[in-house]
Order: C-alpha cells, then structure tokens, then sequence
C-alpha cells in the first residue's frame, strides 16, 4: 500500500482519493472509518450498504461474531467488531454497557438499579438493555450521577 499526501494551501475542502484494483473487504473497512470521521458508520441490510449518521444508532449489539446497529426503525449489520465501533465512536456519545452492548447516550429514556449493582436502560425504542457491574460506574460518571 502505498500512501500520498499533499499539502495544498489554496484547497477549500479535504479530498481523499482511493485507487485500487478492485474493493476489497479492507478497504471497505477503510473507507468506512474514514466516513466515521463524519458522523458516519457504513452498515449493511439485505445486501445493501448504508450510511449512517451516528445521531440516528440507539445501541449497537455484539451477537457472535457479528454486530447489529438499531436505528429506530431498522437493523443493520456491520463489519466492525463492537471494541472497533467503542473506540471510533466514543468521541460522539457512545459508551460500553456490558460486553455485547454499545448504547447511544442520548437515546437513554431511563435507568433503574438492578440486583448486583448493575443498572436496567430503556432506550428510547422501548428496549432494555442491563448494564454490567463492570460499566455501571462508569456510565453513572459519563451521566453525571456520581
């Protein structure tokens, strides 16, 4: 792989250019960071690839080795591995709750303790997703309830 920058004083907007023999996986995975950057993740549903602002995702699950992304609407697949999707994303609200799940923090309707100090979420979509001890602290500093 080779990579090129130029600097261009008089450029009004950031250009980034790709050429390659064919798509692959990795640079599809690429690219798809590189849209993060904007706000966006790159998910699939019924063999289409989507863009996604990261103001429409409520939660992101880890399921095997696969990671699904509910909007309030659909579900989507993603490429990325959920601690992929913790790191890009963190910057933009998101935090880990538990080891499958990613929650948007701005769609959080509610919290309730639970058994073991660990907290129950409502969603915004009405879903329930149970923070783990291991992530509750932390999610109550991320909140300001500490």
């Amino acid at each position: 792989m080779k990579i090129e920058v130029s600097v261009d004083e008089k450029a009004t907007d950031l250009k980034i250019s790709v050429t390659c023999r064919q798509l692959t996986p990795d640079i599809e995975k690429i690219l798809a960071t590189l849209r993060m950057m904007n706000h966006q993740l790159t998910a699939k549903k019924d063999a289409e690839i989507y863009l996604l602002d990261t103001t429409q995702v409520i939660y992101i699950e880890s399921v095997g080795r696969k990671c699904f992304i509910y909007t309030s609407n659909e579900i989507y697949e993603s490429d990325f591995r959920l601690y992929e999707l913790e790191q890009q994303l963190e910057e933009y609200g998101f935090i880990r709750v538990s080891k499958s799940f990613l929650i948007h923090l701005q769609n959080i309707q509610s919290l309730k303790s639970d058994i073991n100090r660990k907290i129950r979420i409502t969603m915004s979509n009405g879903e329930q997703i149970i923070a783990s001890r291991q992530y509750a602290d932390e999610l109550k500093k991320r909140l300001g309830v500490i």
